[in-house]
């Protein structure tokens, strides 16, 4: 979450389809089943993406003119993003929005297949095919999930891929449709290149946060929601949205936002109830300028 160029490359590198016990989720890389079912969290996800095409040629390093590559990071997000078309699918005038982009394999090879299936597509049968072949080491509950993903995964994906190629003027457009490609890239040249680097957190800091940590709350999680405050705090606002869909794939668990978050005591921040995989939170000012003086 705080080098934002290693979370660029997990979502679009090779993930580890691997688990030690039914406790370990490597297999779901930076993604929860929230996520994949209910796409929380994708936000995020697909405005890191643009940021790496914009901003970053393959190798990492800075790319030149990053606004005349915005067309290039939109063929990235739909080869990303892409489809295979349903065999049963009616074939598409040449006016409407698709969602195969095979034709983008040559581009983006790493990102589509010939086929159409792009990289977010292929890691969801990967990890429903990992679940299959290795009920001893998942729990009954990704068991069932991915269930769920076989039965109406690819139906409601091929909408989505759709929905978020619809401007935001159009008169189709309905308010709930909050992904769209455009919004991705307005909040990517908006935000920026990616972060390349850790932010470590002074000693005094760490020592103050471990004597106000409740017991039983992993002390990594809470320094980590402080280095990214620190990281993200605009200007203009004390307030910084936390992910908590994109934490809880980056801890590996759901028990982020569904225990731990609500133990940290309001000593150490505040914070607002969690909807769709956001809420936005600040910390305690003595703790802001306890960083700040140091």
């Amino acid at each position: 979450m705080l080098n934002e160029w290693n979370e660029f490359q997990d979502y679009t590198g090779v993930v580890n389809y691997t688990a030690r016990n039914k406790q370990d989720t490597t297999y779901l890389g930076r993604f929860t089943f929230d996520t994949i079912l209910d796409f929380e969290g994708l936000n995020r996800v697909l405005t890191i993406l643009a940021r790496g095409f914009l901003f970053h040629n393959e190798d990492g390093s800075p790319a030149e003119a990053p606004r005349e590559r915005i067309d290039y990071a939109k063929r990235g997000l739909c080869a990303w993003c892409s489809v295979p078309d349903s065999k049963k699918a009616t074939p598409r005038e040449a006016w409407q929005f698709g969602n195969d982009f095979g034709k983008l394999h040559g581009e983006f090879p790493g990102l589509v297949d010939e086929n159409g299936s792009g990289w977010f597509y292929r890691h969801v049968h990967q990890v429903v095919d990992f679940v299959r072949e290795n009920p001893e080491r998942v729990s009954s509950s990704a068991q069932k999930k991915c269930a769920a993903i076989e039965k109406g995964f690819d139906r409601a994906w091929r909408d989505k891929v759709i929905q978020m190629q619809i401007p935001l003027f159009a008169p189709t457009t309905k308010g709930q449709w909050g992904l769209r490609f455009d919004s991705f890239l307005a909040q990517a040249l908006e935000l920026g290149p990616l972060r390349d680097k850790e932010q470590s957190l002074p000693p005094e800091l760490v020592k103050q946060l471990r004597t106000l940590t409740p017991k039983g709350v992993p002390l990594d999680m809470v320094t980590t929601l402080v280095s990214y405050y620190l990281a993200n705090k605009p200007e203009d606002s004390d307030w910084v949205v936390l992910p908590v869909a994109n934490f809880d794939a980056y801890f590996g668990t759901t028990s982020f936002g569904r225990k731990y978050l609500k133990q940290i005591p309001e000593a150490i921040l505040e914070r607002s109830e969690t909807g769709f995989g956001l809420c936005r939170y600040r910390l305690r000012e003595y703790l802001f300028v306890t960083h700040e003086e140091t």
